[in-house]
């Protein structure tokens, strides 16, 4: 029996990491089904029950297993007794390096040369590369793509630039697409079901759905003026309000990561007409719920990456607001360039409302440009399994 370790951040708080395992586990199994996954987990209760009709083994990251987040004995465990090591997602960049609460970076760095030594191949995953912002988290970066195999981009026209600019050259690199785009929707009934109990889609066609993020200056680094929540709040409330006012449409406020929910709710205190607003989470919903609710939408408006992921894979159109350059290389690799509006001193109500009506006026064609663009990323991202077939 072949043993893969998959590395990411599968906790079950956040909607999108949970449907990345989920499209990862759906294309990589069929190539041996004769094989175990080993999932790093602070939530081995989490992993256990929503993946198992998979052979998933979820690997305790808790303290009395001593471990320090992903610092500690069971990475090194887990990834010292693999066939094979998959590290998807965005989990390799800078920021708190030094702190394995918050970063993947550092601990890879010192745990994939000892897999490489071993002949362990290891093999980057549909994954986003960066930011990369100091000397120390280039070293690790380094230390990580020369322990790599084959290294799987998910989007290219952020990522490559990271490793031209460290002058790392993959050994085996490709283009694949995020694994979460090939989430399965629940039954209909389970969606009539949720539609009942929380009071929506009761009239086709008049809902826009809406999805904000915490990480409002996260990524602001040197002298970049960053947005801050009021002037933040401010404009996604009159926004909003707009949306239900001027355009008289109902709003989904989906909520994607509950660390999210409390900017949520300053934003609903903030609106003037906040009955034509519902709010649903993944504290509530699956994943696979929370993108069944936004495949019924007109068109999305949104921060967290995988909200903009689960809106698309149903061809929703979508428009992305930028706060990461996550959200920035899938909305290019989407080809939806037009759609963005980055946080600076272009990121007014004026402009989100302009752009809004513009996406709505021609949403139609925007969702027949989708279609083809969609399905072109769901084959890349259930493609990049057969990359493994030598290992597997």
């Amino acid at each position: 029996m072949k043993t893969v370790c998959v590395v990411g951040n599968f906790s079950g708080r956040n909607a999108g990491d949970a449907a990345i395992l989920d499209g990862l586990l759906h294309s990589v199994y069929p190539l041996n089904q004769d094989v175990r996954f080993l999932v790093p987990t602070i939530n081995k209760r989490f992993v256990e029950k929503t993946y198992n009709k998979f052979p998933v083994t979820a690997v305790s990251l808790m303290p009395w297993n001593l471990s320090f987040k992903i610092f500690g004995l069971p990475i090194l465990t887990s990834i010292l007794k693999s066939d094979l090591i998959l590290l998807t997602d965005a989990i390799l960049f800078d920021k708190d390096l030094l702190n394995p609460v918050h970063n993947y970076l550092f601990t890879m760095a010192l745990v994939l040369p000892m897999a490489k030594r071993k002949n362990i191949p290891v093999v980057l995953y549909n994954v986003s590369l960066g930011p990369i912002t100091s000397s120390l988290g280039g070293l690790c970066m380094t230390k990580v793509i020369e322990s790599s195999d084959i290294v799987i981009l998910r989007d290219p026209s952020e990522s490559k630039p990271l490793l031209e600019s460290l002058k790392l050259t993959p050994k085996e690199m490709h283009v694949g697409a995020d694994c979460a785009l090939n989430i399965h929707l629940p039954q209909k009934e389970r969606i009539r079901q949720i539609n009942e109990t929380e009071g929506i889609f009761d009239v086709p066609g008049e809902y826009i759905s809406f999805n904000v993020s915490t990480y409002l200056d996260v990524f602001v680094r040197g002298k970049k003026k960053g947005i801050g929540h009021e002037r933040f709040i401010k404009i996604i409330s009159e926004t909003m309000d707009w949306i239900t006012g001027s355009l008289k449409k109902k709003i989904v406020f989906v909520i994607t990561q509950p660390m999210d929910l409390k900017i949520a709710d300053l934003v609903l205190n903030a609106l003037q007409n906040r009955k034509e607003v519902t709010l649903v989470s993944n504290k509530t919903y699956s994943h696979n719920e929370i993108a069944g609710i936004l495949s019924q939408v007109e068109m999305h408006i949104g921060m967290r990456t995988h909200s903009l992921i689960f809106a698309t894979s149903s061809c929703v159109p979508t428009i992305g607001i930028i706060a990461t350059q996550k959200n920035r290389g899938y909305m290019r690799t989407i080809e939806q360039d037009d759609r963005m509006i980055e946080f600076g001193d272009s990121f007014t109500a004026e402009n989100l409302k302009a752009l809004i009506l513009d996406t709505w006026n021609n949403r139609q064609v925007i969702r027949e440009q989708l279609s083809s663009i969609v399905k072109r990323e769901k084959g890349k991202a259930s493609g990049g399994s057969k990359y493994l077939e030598k290992y597997l």
